[in-house]
């Protein structure tokens, strides 16, 4: 169980956001207070649970102080809503769903002896809340990372933050994953699944070793864009940290996120910014359009698991339990599959004499079809590609000169994370924070084309809305 220090960490942490936001700019004080806390605060159990509210953890406590200090101190910056219809429609309806999942619910659920209770107006409320304070940041910066600065910060912050995560990294991959332990007072997760070809997968802070890789590849790609892209970086020691920070992938021992990495890395050195947002959009298609063919039964599960075996017979095995898992889930998903099951573990299938969980979630988007049915997963996936394409529709609009050379590579973060998100639940403050920063940055775009009128042609430059 957590340590007094864990629940100390998080409580102090608004006076901490709140301090930040007293010396810095917004926009840093926004990007600073989420990603420290994020991985450095203690994961879940640590957490506090008020009543009638969702646990407030590392995950919301830095968004929700930030929120609320913005609204006290620079008041309401226009819409909280998108301004596309198709971004005000996703955006409620991922909030507001829960109300027809508890409603779909009321009846309770049973395993045998085991029952799970049905869903009131108090959970309805509460997933209601815990929706709204899972986009806060997608709020928050598209109001405030609009501007080429903040996302020159945000990609800055990314690699200091990757190195200075790579010493603790290190200190696990020699020792074992033991910082949690030593400091909060517990293990965050199965000690098993961080014992890699004979050494350690380092989780430092994070819930599993998988998050740490995928941090540290967009860490490490994000030096690779500031020293294409920003010209005072464009120098041999910031080149020197983006490989240092690549061979500190390497030894993490994550074959995901590695070929992740090099298929992002390359796209981010060699792409134009175009191609850039186009790749994203396309990899952003794939992401969404996976569940919709499992539940088709278009994927070749067979052959991928015999290629795979011919290569890494563990790989194949720990493929074919997700497989496995994923199908029973999406046969569970499909007895509610419009709102879903809601809370309590009622999209599980449950022992009927212990009562405990026999089916693992692994994927993202297998929770969320479980528990919000494809109502949430297509709010919740579409909120996260859909500044893709607005971004794209923007720039060849106003052409190549108007876009930030920091939007491509932002872009294509992005669309890697949701794809990550098929086989892990790697959504962070940090995707959201991505995705609102290219909605803010879509609309600046439009706002400024519609300002400037057909008859100015393509003479907008990116620096204009900076």
């Amino acid at each position: 169980m957590p340590n007094p220090l864990a629940y100390f960490m998080l409580a102090i942490w608004p006076l901490v956001t709140i301090a930040l936001f007293r010396r810095l700019p917004v926009e840093r004080a926004l990007i600073l207070s989420l990603m420290v806390g994020y991985l450095f605060l203690p994961e879940p159990p640590a957490a506090f649970d008020l009543p009638l509210m969702p646990p407030l953890m590392k995950h919301n406590i830095p968004a929700l102080t930030a929120f609320a200090f913005c609204i006290w101190k620079y008041g309401p910056q226009g819409s909280i809503l998108p301004q596309s219809l198709v971004g005000k429609l996703l955006l409620l309806t991922f909030i507001l769903s829960p109300v027809m999942t508890a409603i779909n619910n009321t009846e309770p659920v049973f395993y045998g002896r085991i029952g799970l209770p049905g869903l009131s107006a108090k959970d309805a409320l509460a997933l209601m809340v815990q929706q709204f304070l899972l986009v806060l940041p997608f709020l928050l910066a598209r109001q405030y990372l609009v501007s080429g600065g903040a996302q020159r910060y945000f990609l800055l912050a990314l690699m200091v933050s990757g190195l200075v995560y790579s010493l603790l990294m290190l200190i696990e991959i020699r020792l074992s994953p033991q910082l949690n332990n030593w400091i909060y007072g517990y293990y965050q997760h199965l000690f098993g699944q961080s014992i890699r070809a004979g050494g350690y997968r380092p989780v430092v802070f994070l819930y599993h070793g998988l998050w740490v890789a995928f941090f540290i590849m967009t860490a490490a790609a994000g030096a690779f864009a500031l020293w294409r892209q920003d010209e005072r970086l464009h120098n041999i020691k910031v080149l020197a940290a983006a490989v240092y920070l690549l061979l500190i992938l390497l030894i993490s021992k994550s074959l995901g996120s590695l070929i992740l990495g090099a298929a992002l890395i390359p796209s981010i050195l060699f792409l134009t910014r175009l191609m850039q947002i186009k790749v994203a959009i396309l990899i952003g298609i794939l992401a969404i359009g996976y569940p919709i063919m499992k539940g088709a039964h278009l994927v070749p599960e067979e052959r991928l698991l015999s290629e795979i075996s011919s290569i890494d017979p563990e790989r194949a095995n720990s493929l074919d339990f997700r497989f496995t898992n994923e199908n029973i889930l999406l046969e569970r998903a499909y007895e509610k599959p419009v709102f879903g099951w809601g809370s309590w573990g009622r999209n599980h299938i449950l022992n009927p004499v212990t009562g405990e969980i026999e089916t693992v979630t692994d994927g993202r988007w297998i929770i969320v079809i479980g528990i919000y049915g494809w109502v949430g997963f297509l709010a919740e996936f579409g909120l996260l590609v859909l500044p893709l394409v607005l971004l794209w529709r923007e720039s060849v609009m106003a052409g190549r000169d108007a876009i930030s050379p920091f939007i491509g590579p932002l872009s294509l973060m992005l669309a890697i994370n949701v794809f990550d998100m098929l086989p892990n639940a790697t959504l962070t403050p940090l995707t959201w924070l991505l995705a609102g920063t290219l909605t803010g940055y879509a609309e600046a775009l439009k706002a400024a084309r519609l300002k400037r009128g057909p008859a100015d042609g393509r003479a907008l430059k990116w620096q204009s809305i900076m």
